[in-house]
């Protein structure tokens, strides 16, 4: 192979790793959601506690009453296309979060939506 065609080959080979790799977390993360009660739909309103922006899924911990909620988010990779970067959640603000309850972990929820100031941003 020639030298312009061996750079050629690497080039596209790298670009279709490029491609392959960039919903890699999204692919890792999907999984069944039939532990969450979805016949009961939650609507909660609190102060992020903790914030964790890793894959396979971002978390934030809310305080909403008397109870701190572990919220599971969208992957890292769709929250930025819906343009919610690391940034856009921050410990002590406010923020609400519509989706399900756990079946069995009393203080954990799945997120359907997430309200940060006056944007509505859809996760799923």
């Amino acid at each position: 192979m020639s030298k312009k065609g061996f750079v050629h080959a690497a080039v596209t080979a790298a670009a279709i790793a490029t491609f392959l790799s960039v919903d890699a977390d999204e692919a890792g993360a999907h999984h069944g959601w039939s532990e969450y009660n979805n016949q009961q739909p939650l609507n909660l309103t609190g102060q992020i506690q903790q914030v964790s922006y890793e894959s396979p899924h971002v978390m934030i911990q809310i305080k909403s009453g008397n109870k701190i909620w572990t919220s599971v988010l969208a992957p890292p990779s769709r929250m930025q296309r819906r343009g919610l970067p690391q940034t856009a959640l921050q410990v002590g603000q406010t923020v609400g979060v519509v989706g399900y309850a756990h079946r069995s972990e009393s203080n954990q929820m799945r997120a359907e939506r997430i309200i940060v100031g006056d944007r509505t941003v859809e996760l799923r």
